[in-house]
């Protein structure tokens, strides 16, 4: 089983637009309603493999009712702490050369008597879980220390943490050596503060977080590809996408895909590159099926193309 932290999650609607015209009625070619928030999308990626996923986040009002309806819906066993205020609604429009503009609601706030019960339960279900994944940003009320808490927790109760966020948090978290670390190209040049222009920019960045603590080191670089930087060495993978769709969830199931492989080694970082490509290749943040993947588009190698040029450097 797989656990995932969602401390912020989302309803997210996306609409698909000819084109954005800043100033002008845009009328949406189509649309769609999702739970959201990268923890969420883990577990519908798990879930989508045939794989048991157990959700555990914050919900309140009627936006929170309705993502754990879709959540049920979707097979995930959902753990959520009822909030007082709202569970945020975002949007996302989608264009259709790939491009995509996001609206995120900063979410509601959560009281120190929440944060106690979002760890309590946590601890309920960790015991079942080979990975827990925490993902996303942390919402008002929670400092950046709190995902540093919870990987230190989790690894006295002998669970694995493969953390994704961002900024102060994903630092003070490196600190308790979480098993995993999931960042794209622009939370690595954050992290380590300074801009990256190449993927061998973007291995060195990856190699400063494992000093800072962390085990290991996926980084996803977008169309450039996957790095993945351990004890057992380093790797990059990529695949070829005919055409992007929407880019929304794609670091998510390609994460998903690293833990459902075992993560660790070549077979994970196929499988994370795999599923980040199956993911934009569709609507929305929709997750993938074993149907979507296509592993033999996937390449692996030791052989890490250094001079490289990012396509969207970091800034």
């Amino acid at each position: 089983m797989i656990l995932t932290v969602t401390p912020n999650p989302s309803l997210d609607r996306t609409y698909e637009v000819p084109a954005l015209d800043r100033g002008e009625v845009l009328r949406a070619t189509a649309e769609r309603m999702d739970p959201g928030g990268k923890g969420v999308n883990v577990s519908r990626a798990v879930a989508a493999a045939g794989r048991r996923t157990v959700a555990v986040l914050p919900l309140g009002g009627a936006p929170g009712a309705l993502v754990a309806e879709l959540l049920a819906g979707e097979g995930i066993e959902v753990a959520p702490v009822p909030v007082a205020g709202a569970t945020r609604s975002n949007i996302a429009l989608a264009e259709p050369d790939g491009t995509l503009t996001k609206i995120n609601a900063p979410g509601p706030e959560l009281t120190p008597v929440e944060s106690q019960s979002l760890l309590s339960a946590i601890r309920t279900h960790a015991g079942a879980a080979a990975w827990i994944a925490c993902c996303g940003s942390l919402p008002r009320g929670l400092a950046p220390e709190w995902y540093a808490e919870l990987v230190a927790r989790a690894h006295l109760a002998g669970a694995r943490i493969a953390l994704d966020t961002s900024g102060p948090s994903l630092l003070a978290a490196l600190r308790e050596r979480p098993d995993v670390v999931k960042p794209n190209a622009e939370e690595l040049a954050q992290a380590v503060g300074r801009p990256l222009a190449t993927i061998g920019d973007a291995l060195k960045a990856a190699e400063e977080l494992r000093t800072y603590g962390a085990r290991t080191v996926l980084a996803s670089l977008g169309a450039d590809g996957q790095l993945l930087v351990s004890d057992a060495g380093t790797y990059f993978g990529s695949a070829a996408v005919t055409a992007v769709r929407s880019n929304v969830g794609a670091g998510d199931a390609s994460l998903a895909g690293f833990l459902t492989a075992g993560g660790e080694g070549l077979d994970a970082l196929a499988s994370a590159v795999a599923h980040g490509a199956a993911a934009v290749q569709l609507p929305g943040s929709v997750m993938p099926s074993p149907a979507d993947l296509d592993p033999s588009a996937v390449t692996v190698t030791a052989d890490v193309p250094m001079d490289r040029p990012l396509t969207e450097p970091a800034p």
